[in-house]
């Protein structure tokens, strides 16, 4: 774990997640409802790697890449509600949450810590993840990247958190699990924990210049070290 100094002291500290392999491990059904979708249109050879390859970018931009690089026909509108709509499916029927993201969050709640959620899922998604694992209760506020002009890496969804949140983007921290994440939190002036998904992303120039850095991604990650550097 490598450590910038912590939040300012006296300043109200927002959090920031990222809901998409930082709270929740949703890759899995990401890549299930991609596969699914993708065999639709003929494309028999997705992995899981080539899959990696989009973990942090919105669905709308990953989609458009895909259908450039398989050479398939249907609108990106289409390719979007059909994988909204697998990935739902899967969702609806489990997801998990990191158990110390979890703890996490609940601390932060008890600490009356204000909260949101940035993602580059579909509002749908997002709302559907929170209420099945029940962080819902604790995090109310979220905001898609469907919702604002472009996804990450660009800072968008992070500012217009701060905006609903009513807070300077200087006083929000960011958790994010992916290098366009990290470098959207960077963009937007904000501090960002950085717990990466992927492994070999952990030294990304993006992670390195997070100001909390867990290398070992969930497996280095707690919440009591992740607390004491938010509030002390």
């Amino acid at each position: 774990m490598t450590s910038h100094p912590a939040p300012r002291p006296g300043a109200p500290t927002h959090v920031v997640f990222d809901l998409d392999g930082t709270l929740v491990d949703s890759e899995p059904n990401y890549y299930e409802a991609g596969r699914r979708l993708l065999a639709r249109y003929g494309v028999r050879d997705f992995g899981w790697e080539d899959h990696t390859r989009f973990i942090g970018i919105g669905t709308r931009e990953t989609l458009t890449a895909l259908r450039a690089e398989y050479g398939i026909d249907a609108p990106v509108d289409e390719l979007l509600a059909g994988k909204n709509a697998l990935y739902l499916e899967l969702a609806g029927a489990s997801t998990e949450v990191f158990g110390q993201m979890r703890a996490l969050v609940e601390r932060l709640h008890a600490a009356g810590a204000p909260m949101a959620v940035a993602s580059g899922s579909s509002r749908a998604a997002i709302g559907a993840v929170l209420a099945v694992t029940g962080l819902d209760a604790y995090i109310p506020l979220y905001v898609s990247a469907e919702e604002v002009a472009h996804g990450k890496p660009e800072p968008h969804v992070f500012l217009e958190a701060a905006r609903r949140l009513g807070a300077d983007p200087a006083d929000c921290v960011v958790l994010e699990d992916a290098p366009p994440g990290a470098a959207a939190a960077r963009a937007a002036g904000m501090r960002c924990i950085a717990v990466p998904y992927v492994a070999a992303t952990a030294f990304d120039p993006a992670f390195a210049a997070a100001d909390l850095l867990f290398a070992g991604g969930q497996s280095e990650f707690t919440a009591e070290a992740a607390y004491a550097w938010l509030l002390g």
